[in-house]
């Protein structure tokens, strides 16, 4: 019996990077907006929600990427190609819209603590975002795998380019791209897995 939590381990089993998209495949609009609304129940530190996914579905502004992303035909033939961004800023823009839904006495605690966690540290800033982002591709890619898409996340670009591309505002960064669709060749095996002794560290190293 395929049960939600086996489909859950299956999209997590079967989910690789594909290079590869139908570039005539149109995703419909009820299937994007579904994964980026689960894109959006995604975890972020104090819950301020600072990524920013920026969608990108004008043909030329596809190609003009393309140039500067070594080539790279996913990001011209996906269904859906996502420009991962984040607001270093949303840490202080509006905080009480977090958790304007919680008890007054979360409110009272988390929305100082918010204050003394980013005033003042760019760098902490920055790491928020770009662990934010990840978990929110990770989302993505396993919620396209999970409804019939194939995903690739890609950082093999000039991020200063697109930038200037998408108009990136001066407090965003730009994490990665995810390029989804629907794929016209099987992935190649595994690379070479480590296994579990290598990478696991109980306690301390």
């Amino acid at each position: 019996m395929n049960t939600p939590k086996t489909q859950v381990f299956d999209a997590l089993k079967s989910r690789r990077a594909i290079k590869q998209f139908d570039a005539e495949h149109v995703m419909s609009e009820a299937d994007e907006l579904d994964l980026l609304s689960l894109a959006i129940l995604s975890p972020t530190a104090f819950n301020i929600q600072h990524w920013r996914f920026v969608v990108v579905n004008d043909a030329e502004l596809r190609a003009q990427i393309r140039e500067v992303a070594w080539d790279q035909a996913q990001v011209t033939d996906s269904s859906l190609f996502i420009v991962m961004t984040a607001d270093t800023k949303a840490w202080s823009k509006q905080p009480e819209r977090y958790w304007k839904e919680a008890p007054q006495g979360v409110q009272d605690f988390m929305l100082p603590a918010i204050k003394d966690y980013y005033e003042g540290k760019p760098q902490v800033q920055r790491d928020e975002c770009m662990r934010s982002l990840g978990i929110a591709a990770q989302t993505l890619m396993l919620s396209a795998q999970a409804k019939g898409y194939e995903s690739c996340p890609m950082d093999g670009f000039d991020f200063d380019t697109v930038a200037k591309l998408i108009k990136l505002p001066e407090d965003h960064v730009i994490g990665l791209f995810v390029a989804i669709g629907k794929g016209t060749a099987e992935p190649h095996p595994r690379g070479g897995q480590l296994s579990l002794d290598q990478v696991v560290v109980k306690n301390h190293f």
